[in-house]
C-alpha cells in the first residue's frame, strides 16, 4: 500500500528544507502546507514565545470515522535538526542507503519520521482504512533539550496513547523506558590572593572543585543511573589564586528516586569539600523531563507489538539511555513509547538511513492504526 517512490521523494524534499534547531520557521510553514494539502489543519501553539525558537509546536487532530470506538492515538516527530544542517544534499545509493554529501548531517532524525507520517496519512485516505481519532504533534526545539515539548500548550493534547517516531535501531524495536534528566549547576567561591606573594591567604576554587569532583561517583552509577560533569569553567592569570569556578553537570536515571539520590550525593560531596577548605558554594538542580518505563503488558506496548508482528517484523523491547519528546508526553499523562525507524550515526555527517526502513516506518504507522481499530 505504501507508494515507495512518493515516500522517498518526500523525504528527500523534507531534508532539503533548512531547519537547524532554533530556526524552525521555514520547516513549520512547509509542514502546515503539507497537512493542509491532505485536508488537515495544523494549529501552532505559542511556545515560541517561551523558547525563543523560530516556530511553535504543531497540533493536527484527525477526527475518527463515524462510530469508531478505537482509542485516541498520538503520533509525534520533531521538525528541527542538529547542526550542520544547512543546504543538505541527500542521495540514494545503489546499496539502498540514503546519505548526505558528507558536509552536513542528513536529517533523517527526524524527517524520516515526518515522511513516514505523511505517507501513512495518504495511504489511510486512499485505501479508506477505518481509524479512530489520530493526533499528530510535531515539535520544535527537540534537539535543544526537548525545549518545544517542554514548553508546549498541553491544552491542545487529546490522546489516550502515543507513539514517537524518533529512535535509532531496526524498525520493530520499541524504546519502552527512558531516563529522567536533572540539570545541575555548581558554583564554588574561594578567595583570591597573589599566587606568588601570599598564596596561603587565598582559597583556590579550582582546587576545591577538583577535590569535590574526585569525591563524587560519576559515569555509570548502576544499570539505570548515570552522572556526568560536562563543563568546568573558571580561572584567570596564573599569578592570582582563583576565587570562582562553575561546574555544569547532569544526572539521569530510569528510576526517579535514584536520580534524586544521585543529586543528593553530588550535593553532599560538594558541600563537605567546601566546608573543609573554608570556601562557599551554590548548588542548583532542575528536573528537565520525567522518566518513563513500560513492560510488555502495557496497552501501548501491546498495540505496537501487534502492529509490528502483522508486518512480519520482530518486536524488541529496550531501554533508552537518552531522553526524547516521549518523556514529556508521558509526563503529561499520555502513555507514549518511542519507535525505532532505522537511522544510524545521527548527529554526525555520516548519518544514514535505508530507504527500505522509511517504507517500513510508514507501514508501521498504518499497521498501528489498523490494529487500534481491531482492539
Amino acid at each position: 500500500m505504501i507508494v515507495r517512490d512518493r515516500l522517498i521523494q518526500e523525504f528527500m524534499e523534507l531534508v532539503q528544507v533548512d531547519s537547524e534547531t532554533g530556526n524552525e520557521r521555514q520547516i513549520a510553514d512547509v509542514l502546515k502546507e503539507k497537512f493542509s494539502a491532505l485536508g488537515l489543519t495544523a494549529i501552532e501553539d505559542n511556545s515560541m514565545e517561551r523558547t525563543g525558537h523560530g516556530a511553535g509546536n504543531l497540533f493536527v487532530t484527525w477526527a475518527a470515522d463515524s462510530g469508531s470506538a478505537a482509542p485516541k492515538l498520538l503520533f509525534t516527530c520533531h521538525m528541527d535538526t542538529v547542526v550542520p544542517g544547512k543546504s543538505i544534499k541527500p542521495s540514494l545509493g545503489e546499496d539502498g542507503w540514503i546519505t548526505s554529501d558528507g558536509t552536513t548531517i542528513l536529517g533523517s532524525d527526524d524527517k524520516a519520521g515526518l515522511a513516514a507520517l505523511f505517507e501513512a496519512i495518504r495511504v489511510i485516505q486512499e485505501q479508506n482504512i477505518p481509524h479512530g481519532q489520530i493526533q499528530f504533534v510535531i515539535t520544535a526545539g527537540e534537539e535543544s533539550g526537548l525545549l518545544g515539548a517542554r514548553a508546549m500548550d498541553a491544552s491542545h493534547l487529546d490522546a489516550e496513547m502515543g507513539f514517537a517516531l524518533d529512535s535509532n535501531g531496526e524498525v520493530g524495536a520499541i524504546a519502552v523506558a527512558a531516563p529522567t534528566q536533572a540539570r545541575i549547576t555548581m558554583q564554588i567561591f574561594g578567595k583570591s590572593a597573589h599566587a606568588g606573594v601570599n598564596p596561603e591567604d587565598g582559597i583556590s576554587a579550582i582546587q576545591v572543585a577538583s577535590k569535590a569532583i574526585s569525591a563524587m561517583k560519576l559515569g555509570r552509577i548502576d544499570k539505570e543511573t548515570t552522572a556526568n560533569i560536562g563543563k568546568f569553567a573558571g580561572g584567570g592569570p596564573t599569578n592570582v589564586v582563583c576565587d570562582h569556578v562553575q561546574l555544569d553537570a547532569e544526572a539521569r536515571s530510569i528510576v526517579q528516586e535514584k536520580v534524586e539520590l544521585q543529586i543528593a550525593s553530588m550535593r553532599e560531596a560538594l558541600e563537605t569539600t567546601v566546608r573543609e577548605y573554608g570556601a562557599e558554594c551554590e548548588f542548583r538542580s532542575e528536573i528537565i523531563y520525567p522518566a518513563f518505563s513500560f513492560n510488555e503488558n502495557d496497552p501501548v506496548v501491546q498495540l505496537a507489538g501487534r502492529a509490528i508482528s502483522s508486518l512480519g517484523l520482530t518486536t524488541r523491547l529496550f531501554p533508552s539511555g537518552g531522553g526524547s519528546d516521549a518523556n514529556v508526553f508521558n509526563g503529561l499523562k499520555v502513555p507514549t513509547v518511542n519507535l525505532a525507524i532505522g537511522y544510524e550515526h545521527i548527529h554526525t555527517t555520516k548519518e544514514r538511513i535505508k530507504a527500505d526502513d522509511i517504507v517500513k516506518a510508514a507501514e508501521l504507522v498504518v499497521a498501528i492504526v489498523k490494529e487500534s481499530v481491531k482492539a
